[in-house]
């Protein structure tokens, strides 16, 4: 399986973020974006989700499903943690399982991944920045898909929880997964790719 971006653009309120973008990703790689801010890190990975409308160039997932497109065989983990604050730790990753088309490890496994299976009933509004994190990367583990698109995955997150979401990916991308993550700094793999957006 492979990810490909050739020429790709990208334009936010009519102003080019990018431009002739190129890049390719096989299974079982990580990708990591680089860049100033405002370079267009965050808005690479929303136009690969399919939240951003793709202005030029071309992406294709070869070996994917080839009626599926590329956001529904992808997660997206974006800065926003998507937690509603109303529902219970264990109600936010069932909603999101759901939504993301079934369970395929049980709610309280997911959540015993990333350290949360305790607070499984405890409204999420009581959840800390780093909490809520681990709850997002939680619906990676729950929905298995093969492209996780990370905007700085390790944000809010202490040592123990980086560690613990390094070997997540790093067990992703033993199975066959992809990664492509923006980060300013290392995310804890072993020499990944880089894709640099803008001047260094």
């Amino acid at each position: 399986m492979q990810l490909r971006g050739n020429n790709v653009v990208c334009t936010r309120g009519g102003r080019e973020v990018f431009a002739g973008l190129n890049f390719s990703l096989s299974a079982g790689e990580a990708l990591v974006v680089t860049g100033r801010n405002g370079a267009g890190k965050s808005s690479l990975l929303r136009v690969i989700a399919g939240l951003v409308h793709l202005a030029g160039g071309q992406l294709e997932l070869d070996g994917g499903e080839p009626d599926t497109s590329i956001a529904e065989q992808a997660h997206y983990v974006g800065h926003q943690d998507a937690v509603k604050p109303s529902l219970t730790v264990g109600e936010n990753l069932e909603f999101w399982a759901r939504y993301l088309g079934g369970i395929d490890l049980p709610i309280d496994l997911a959540l015993q991944a990333v350290d949360l299976a305790r607070l499984i009933n405890l409204p999420a509004a009581y959840l800390s920045a780093g909490q809520r994190r681990r709850l997002s990367i939680a619906r990676l583990v729950a929905v298995p898909r093969t492209l996780w698109l990370l905007d700085e995955p390790t944000s809010a997150l202490d040592v123990p929880s980086q560690n613990r979401l390094a070997e997540l990916m790093r067990s992703h991308l033993a199975g066959g997964g992809m990664i492509v993550a923006a980060a300013h700094g290392p995310i804890g793999l072993e020499r990944p790719r880089e894709l640099q957006i803008g001047p260094p």
